[in-house]
């Protein structure tokens, strides 16, 4: 095992998912030498101008849990009906093999997962918003529909796929 001490504490300064994964994939492989996977995800709802975004963890302050930021999800969205509670999971997962600037190779992938915003929170599984996002097809909760029919559907499993694609294609013989 490589003694690299504490890995560094990578701040999201990025105003984009793909910018935070960048900056997390680059600094990781910075401090290790080694191809770093990263990703950034959040919450886009459609009638609150795409917030949360990408601010999804810390909507209700820098230490906000999970059920605080649910709860002002749900605060902002007062008053508005079932047919404008849209909202999507976004992701980009990249792959950072190597380099800096113009001389970087990477590899990304982003995935999305369409839904819409429950009036209250329901189920128990998962974390984040999985209370309150009500994926497109279904008339629950991901908390409610569970782990296997989540990463089955979720915009982190439609990345990670891309990104195996890509890296499969990276790796064929020229």
């Amino acid at each position: 095992m490589s003694e690299l001490g504490t890995s560094p504490v990578v701040v999201e300064t990025g105003a984009t998912f793909r910018e935070n994964a960048r900056v997390k994939a680059e600094a990781i492989f910075r401090w290790s030498g080694l191809p770093t996977l990263a990703e950034d995800s959040g919450l886009e709802v459609d009638a609150l101008g795409g917030e949360p975004g990408v601010r999804s963890a810390r909507f209700a302050g820098e230490r906000a849990t999970d059920e605080e930021n649910v709860a002002l999800l749900l605060k902002r969205l007062t008053g508005v009906p079932q047919g404008r509670r849209t909202a999507r999971f976004q992701t980009v997962t990249t792959l950072w093999w190597g380099g800096s600037g113009s001389g970087a190779q990477s590899d990304e992938a982003e995935g999305t997962c369409e839904g819409r915003i429950a009036f209250a929170p329901s189920g128990t599984s998962g974390f984040g918003y999985d209370p309150v996002f009500i994926p497109e097809g279904y008339e629950a909760t991901f908390a409610e529909l569970g782990p296997e029919v989540k990463n089955r559907l979720s915009h982190r499993s439609q990345a990670l796929n891309r990104l195996r694609a890509a890296i499969l294609r990276r790796l064929e013989p020229r």
